[in-house]
């Protein structure tokens, strides 16, 4: 009898859990086919921030929720420049520097503690839920919205300026921009026509 009771019961629910799973992974399956189209999910989510800002603007309301916002975007911004093991723990762990110093020392490319996809499906998360917050008054909060802007502007400019000190101390640089990649063909060819002279 017991077992009879607890199986009508499983049941009743199944249904309403595997349309839940359902719904989760085709969420997850078009997540994932996104995952190549950086520039497509960079402007769809530069889509995302205009209607938001527009929404803010035409209310002229929700600043604490657009701090609060600013405060997590930092973060989110902080963990995508960082590495994913600090140096300082990795030289003061006795293990020696975790980037090269020399140019013979082994080359190890740089791994961010926060992946590109993760940073952009963060970020974007992060305006989709303040969109739906602007949408209820409880969460308008009378605020002085120039002092915030300014707590916000120091608290970027001191962030960054710690983040560029530890960049410079530790020789990393968090972008592909300038960094030399190998082109094998050039090489063998101007190497085959200084031979021929």
């Amino acid at each position: 009898m017991e077992g009879v009771g607890a199986d009508s019961v499983g049941s009743g629910t199944a249904p309403a859990n595997q349309f839940w799973i359902d719904v989760s992974r085709r969420y997850q399956y078009y997540l994932d086919k996104t995952t190549p189209h950086a520039i497509y999910r960079w402007i769809g989510s530069a889509v995302i921030v205009l209607i938001y800002i527009l929404r803010v603007y035409y209310i002229q309301g929700f600043y604490i929720i657009s701090y609060g916002l600013g405060i997590y975007l930092l973060n989110l911004l902080i963990g995508f420049l960082s590495p994913l093991v600090d140096p300082e723990m990795e030289v003061s762990g006795g293990g020696g520097p975790l980037l090269p110093t020399k140019g013979s020392d082994e080359f190890k490319p740089f791994i961010r503690r926060l992946p590109e996809f993760k940073f952009w499906y963060s970020f974007t998360k992060a305006f989709c839920i303040a969109f739906v917050m602007t949408f209820f008054s409880m969460f308008d909060v009378p605020v002085f919205w120039p002092i915030l802007l300014c707590y916000w502007i120091v608290l970027f400019v001191l962030t960054m300026r710690r983040q560029i000190a530890h960049m410079i101390k530790y020789k990393y640089i968090p972008f592909n921009i300038g960094k030399q990649k190998y082109s094998g063909k050039k090489a063998s060819a101007s190497s085959s026509g200084s031979r021929g002279d």
